[in-house]
C-alpha cells in the first residue's frame, strides 16, 4: 500500500484513544520462541469481523504449503472461538509437556497445531478469559510450544482489532497479513479497518481473499451469487491491495471441516494466488 493512502497520525490518534496512549517505556513486549524452534516465516490470517472464514482460509494455505514440501505450524490465536483442531481431524485430543514446554498436536499431513482446544478439558467448555489470561496464553503458545523447525507458521488471528489481535502485531513478529473478506456490503468497510490497523503496525498486507464467494449449481454449473455480487476488485481498487482470489460455496469442503477430513478432502489449487503471496 503507499505511503499516501493512510493516515497513520490520524489512525494512531483513533487507536490511542481505544486503547489508551501507552508510555514509551511500557513499549509491548517482543515475544522470542524457544531454542528448541526455529521458524523462517510468521505469517497472520486477520478479518475485521467474526464469521467469514478466517479458519477455513487459514487451514487452506497451511495444507497447501505442506502439500508443496513446506514445514507448516498454524497457532490457532482465536482463543475464544477456536476451530482449526476440529477441521484437521484433532477434535478431542490434547496436547502434553514436555518439561516445561509443550509438544503441539500433529496432523495426518504433518502440520504442528497448538490451540485452546487442545489444552481445555473439554473442548465444548466456553473460554471466559479476561484480557491478562488471553495475552498469556498467546506467549505461552509461541514461545513454550516445541515447534521444532518450521518453515510458515500461521497465526489465526481474532476477528476483529481488539487486545489479541493488537498483541499478535505488536509481539510476534508478523511479516505480512491475509485478510478475508466476502461478498456483503458491510464487510467492505470492516476490511478497511483491518488494512489500517496492518498499516499502523508496519506490516505488509499480503492481499484479500474473498470467501463465500460464488457457488456453482451441480446441475448445470452456473454461478450463483447468495450473498450478492463480489466487491474484490472494489476492496482491491479502495485499498491498493492485490486480490488473492475467491473461494466458493462447496457443501463438500464444508461437510469435511465438520468430519476432520478438511484435509485430505480440499481440492487442490483453491487459492494458488495466497499460496504463492505467503511463499513470495
Amino acid at each position: 500500500m503507499a505511503e499516501n493512502d493512510i493516515d497513520r497520525n490520524a489512525i494512531k490518534d483513533e487507536v490511542d484513544q481505544i486503547f489508551g496512549n501507552r508510555p514509551k517505556h511500557e513499549g509491548p513486549e517482543l515475544y522470542q520462541v524457544n531454542d528448541q524452534s526455529s521458524i523462517k516465516h510468521v505469517i497472520g490470517v486477520i478479518s475485521g469481523k467474526g464469521g467469514v472464514g478466517k479458519s477455513l482460509v487459514t487451514g487452506i494455505l497451511a495444507t497447501e504449503l505442506a502439500r508443496k514440501g513446506h514445514k507448516v505450524g498454524i497457532l490457532d490465536a482465536d482463543i475464544t472461538g477456536p476451530s482449526i483442531p476440529k477441521m484437521f481431524g484433532l477434535s478431542g485430543l490434547h496436547v502434553f509437556g514436555q518439561g516445561d514446554k509443550i509438544i503441539p498436536a500433529q496432523s495426518k499431513g504433518g502440520i504442528r497445531i497448538m490451540s485452546t482446544n487442545l489444552v481445555l478439558e473439554n473442548e465444548n467448555d466456553p473460554v471466559l478469559w479476561r484480557g491478562p489470561m488471553l495475552m498469556g496464553a498467546l506467549k505461552q503458545f509461541y514461545e513454550d510450544t516445541l515447534w521444532g523447525d518450521i518453515d510458515y507458521l500461521l497465526v489465526d488471528m481474532p476477528p476483529g482489532t481488539g487486545d489479541v489481535a493488537l498483541t499478535v502485531f505488536q509481539s510476534l513478529p508478523i511479516e505480512g497479513v491475509v485478510i478475508v473478506s466476502s461478498p456483503q456490503d458491510l464487510v467492505q468497510v470492516i476490511v478497511g479497518k483491518a488494512v489500517k490497523m496492518a498499516a499502523m503496525m508496519n506490516v505488509p498486507v499480503l492481499g484479500v481473499v474473498e470467501n463465500m464467494s460464488y457457488m456453482e449449481c451441480p446441475e448445470c454449473g452456473h454461478r450463483l451469487e447468495p450473498f450478492g455480487p463480489s466487491h474484490l476488485q472494489e476492496i482491491v481498487d479502495e485499498f491498493k491491495v492485490a486480490d488473492l482470489g475467491r473461494i466458493p460455496i462447496d457443501p463438500k469442503v464444508a461437510a469435511s471441516c465438520d468430519a476432520g477430513t478438511f484435509e485430505s478432502e480440499l481440492p487442490e489449487g483453491l487459492i494458488p494466488e495466497a499460496v504463492s503471496a505467503v511463499e513470495a
